[in-house]
């Protein structure tokens, strides 16, 4: 009887091993997933027209020969990871298709997430990983990034011209994506409103969105100086100067979008503070704080959802002081910020739409 007890026992040690292995490489995915961006092969296939095989898909990339089993190598993981697809051709030859993943990687799609990745991928981001356990014993800094760098996300960002407009693109891109699909989904929520504050609205993607879809709507984006420097506004869009820890501007309605997971308990509370103020000003029309952020494990997602969320929590930790919250810590965080009552619509993925009013 020992035998097929230590048969079990050495398959789960293999299995384990396994597990590491695969914990300890799956930077790797992030990795080629950068590289076939700055390569450009999402872009390269799309152009083709047809299905691209290694060696038209070398040529489009401008890649030696010598070079070519390397692109296989490269292009075998993505395709694992469902980055892309293969298919046979007419010469039973594979050849490579784009999946509706690779789609929404494409630099010139209006939506296209590109520049998120590439923002999130970037050494600013990921050497700050390399700081974690000296963090966790060090007791003045705030974040692994500030260890690092010596000065806030936000403040190294003010300094850094090229980080802060690939992280401003990055958001943009992100903003562009959601705002197309937060109005189509959530139309509900802006009926009835006459003016909207977009809070920390970056360069005014979702505000943008917005008041193309309702055109009598007034929107502002509030942010940093150095963020909305040089933007232009219309006539139902401007961009004001300011910061949300001070004062936000009066509106029906006040969006914070991707904005709260940023910043630690006490600082959003000093937030929803100040959206109270400016939605009370103008409650005859609305009177509501529009989040939109995620919900940790709300109403029992996936397990890989779930699995990104906490991947998303714990790069709000490194970076930031914020976290993902579940629904129990949003209610108490509302409730210390003197609101009453609020309600979630996980509707947008990972995120959900969260009406907050007081």
């Amino acid at each position: 009887m020992a035998l097929p007890n230590a048969v079990d026992s050495s398959q789960e040690l293999l299995n384990a091993q396994s597990h590491v292995w695969n914990l300890t490489f799956s930077f790797i995915n992030s990795m080629c997933l950068k590289s076939a961006l700055q390569l450009g092969i999402p872009d390269a296939i799309h152009k083709h027209n047809n299905p691209i095989t290694l060696s038209e898909l070398a040529d489009a990339l401008s890649i030696t020969k010598s070079k070519s089993h390397a692109l296989f190598r490269l292009m075998r993981v993505l395709v694992h990871s469902k980055i892309f697809d293969k298919v046979k051709t007419g010469e039973e030859e594979e050849a490579y298709v784009l999946t509706g993943t690779s789609r929404l990687l494409l630099r010139d799609e209006p939506l296209s997430f590109s520049p998120f990745t590439l923002s999130m991928v970037d050494p600013v981001v990921v050497d700050t990983f390399h700081h974690v356990t000296e963090w966790f014993r060090d007791e003045s800094s705030p974040t692994p990034f500030f260890l690092k760098n010596g000065a806030t996300a936000w403040e190294f960002a003010e300094k850094d011209r090229n980080w802060n407009q690939l992280f401003n693109g990055g958001m943009a891109s992100d903003a562009r994506f959601l705002g197309g699909v937060l109005v189509e989904k959530c139309k509900h929520v802006f009926e009835g409103l006459k003016t909207v504050v977009d809070v920390a609205g970056g360069t005014g993607a979702v505000a943008k969105a917005v008041s193309d879809a309702f055109p009598g709507l007034k929107c502002v984006v509030l942010d940093l100086p150095h963020v909305v420097a040089g933007l232009q506004g219309s006539e139902n869009l401007r961009f004001v100067s300011g910061d949300m820890f001070h004062s936000i501007p009066p509106a029906d309605a006040v969006i914070l979008k991707w904005i709260l997971h940023d910043w630690s308990d006490e600082d959003c509370i000093k937030i929803l503070k100040n959206c109270k103020e400016a939605i009370v000003a103008s409650k005859e029309n609305g009177g509501k704080v529009i989040i939109v952020d995620m919900v940790v494990d709300f109403e029992k997602q996936e397990e890989k959802a779930v699995e990104t969320q906490l991947f998303f929590d714990v790069l709000m930790m490194v970076g930031l002081t914020g976290k993902e919250r579940t629904e129990k810590e949003w209610a108490k965080l509302f409730h210390d910020s003197g609101f009453q009552n609020y309600k979630i619509t996980p509707i947008l993925g990972l995120r959900s739409v969260i009406e907050l009013f007081p």
